[in-house]
């Protein structure tokens, strides 16, 4: 709290220097009747002031909150009995949480010692010191930033360029942040995944035709099979998905297609926030809905034609999340179809088109590359989903195409994998990152050849 504080108070410092640094420049040319003598105009005066203000203390205010929990740790542990101090470091960060808690009035794993209360009141004051110690240095530097920048501002000054070269700096550090970011989660499942494949054969792995991850843990275990192989994995994936395709790319581009151009405004004002609501439920929600109707019946609705439709099917969970997507699909392309322009359609109806002929013809093949950016966002909505199937379609790797069977997909597994006591190094819990990084190298795959079909339409239509 007292952070979040600090950062309005500096919110409202930089408010302050930006007024002052307009301000300032229309007074030195005698007023706001005067800007014609800046270089720049007064807004990027008052966003220079602000940025003096503001940029430095948020800084070190980053700096201050990422160093302030270790300063305060050693210095705890420097206080702290000799016999405490030695402990191994998993007791020892033990006893530095028992002491957190305690300052903070939660509760401890144990006995608290006078030594342990002491150390806690040691930890409250520093950490009141700490926190007053950034006021006085953080508000010191933004006051000091919004004077030196404020007594920076002349006519000739170029105020622009320094705010965009700022403002081109911060946008680098923030697409670097998010390369770096997507970078250390593919090595660090690149890295899992290599320990894997160096205890299981990656062609066991990526051509097996059976999923059974329970290794046994002693000799005379019974029911472990060790079974490493993905395909009924993907193949339970991609029909769940493609029944979902199936479902939602008709629905939804159809309704897409009457709400943009056949529907009156007053219905569309309605209709469109309706279908939105879908969007918004959650997949538990589905998962439930999927499980205690549509599975049941489809079962006993499959049972009256005389067909063997399990419990748990690929179609239950595929039926659910079409109706899931609808809305993904329906709202991108209704706003990529308003995208197309007017003249088009008028173009079209003046040389005699029909209503319809303009939709096929003009408007859809114009509109086709933000449509198909609209599908493969839903299919990307289908393979990662794992509620509904979990609640729908089970945990049992079938390798089956028949949509009336039970599957699973990766999502279901990597979530069944890493939940348990099982052993962090072992096959079965590095099997997870294996399945992650062939479902990131999939789904590379297939947005690399969505772009190329996508740049061939456009090139044709623009």
């Amino acid at each position: 709290m007292t952070n979040t504080l600090l950062i309005l108070i500096l919110l409202g410092l930089m408010a302050l220097a930006y007024h002052l640094g307009v301000r300032r420049s229309q007074k030195l040319v005698g007023g706001p009747g005067g800007v014609r003598g800046l270089h720049s105009l007064p807004s990027y005066y008052g966003f220079f002031t602000a940025l003096w203000c503001g940029l430095p203390a948020l800084i070190m205010l980053l700096l201050w909150v990422s160093l302030q929990g270790s300063v305060i740790r050693d210095l705890i542990v420097s206080d702290l009995p000799e016999a405490v101090r030695n402990l191994p470091e998993a007791r020892l960060g033990l006893v530095i949480n028992d002491i957190q808690n305690l300052a903070q009035g939660n509760i401890v794993s144990g006995e608290v010692s006078p030594e342990m209360a002491q150390a806690a009141e040691h930890y409250k004051s520093l950490l009141r010191t700490s926190y007053a110690a950034s006021f006085v240095v953080i508000l010191s530097l933004a006051i000091a930033g919004l004077s030196l920048g404020w007594r920076l501002i002349s006519p000739q000054f170029r105020a622009r360029n320094r705010v965009e070269s700022v403002l081109k700096w911060l946008l680098i550090g923030c697409s670097t942040i998010a390369i770096f970011t997507t970078l250390g989660i593919v090595l660090s499942v690149l890295f899992e995944s290599i320990r894997f494949f160096g205890q299981i054969p990656i062609t066991e792995f990526l051509f097996g035709l059976e999923w059974s991850p329970q290794m046994a843990i002693r000799e005379d275990q019974v029911g472990s099979s060790g079974a490493f192989g993905v395909i009924p994995l993907f193949v339970g994936t991609l029909l769940i998905a493609l029944i979902a395709m199936l479902v939602a790319v008709p629905i939804g581009l159809m309704s897409a297609i009457y709400l943009s151009e056949y529907a009156g405004s007053h219905f569309r004002a309605y209709a469109k926030p309706l279908l939105e609501i879908l969007a918004g439920i959650p997949t538990v929600v589905y998962g439930f809905f999927a499980a205690l109707t549509v599975a049941p019946f489809i079962r006993d609705n499959g049972e009256l034609l005389g067909l063997d439709v399990s419990s748990e099917s690929a179609l239950a969970a595929g039926l659910v999340m079409g109706i899931m997507i609808i809305p993904f699909i329906s709202s991108l392309s209704d706003d990529v179809i308003n995208a197309v322009p007017q003249t088009m359609r008028d173009a079209s109806l003046g040389i005699g088109a029909t209503h319809s002929e303009t939709v096929k013809k003009v408007i859809l093949p114009a509109a086709l590359p933000g449509i198909v950016g609209g599908i493969l966002l839903a299919v990307s909505r289908a393979i990662g989903e794992t509620m509904i199937v979990v609640m729908a379609a089970g945990l049992s790797a079938n390798l089956t195409v028949n949509p009336l069977q039970s599957v699973t997909t990766v999502t279901v597994q990597i979530v069944t994998l890493l939940v348990g006591d099982q052993e962090f190094d072992s096959p079965k819990t590095l099997a997870a990152f294996a399945l992650g990084l062939l479902l990131f190298l999939v789904t590379l795959i297939l947005n690399v050849v969505a772009l190329r079909v996508v740049r061939k339409y456009r090139e044709a239509y623009e």
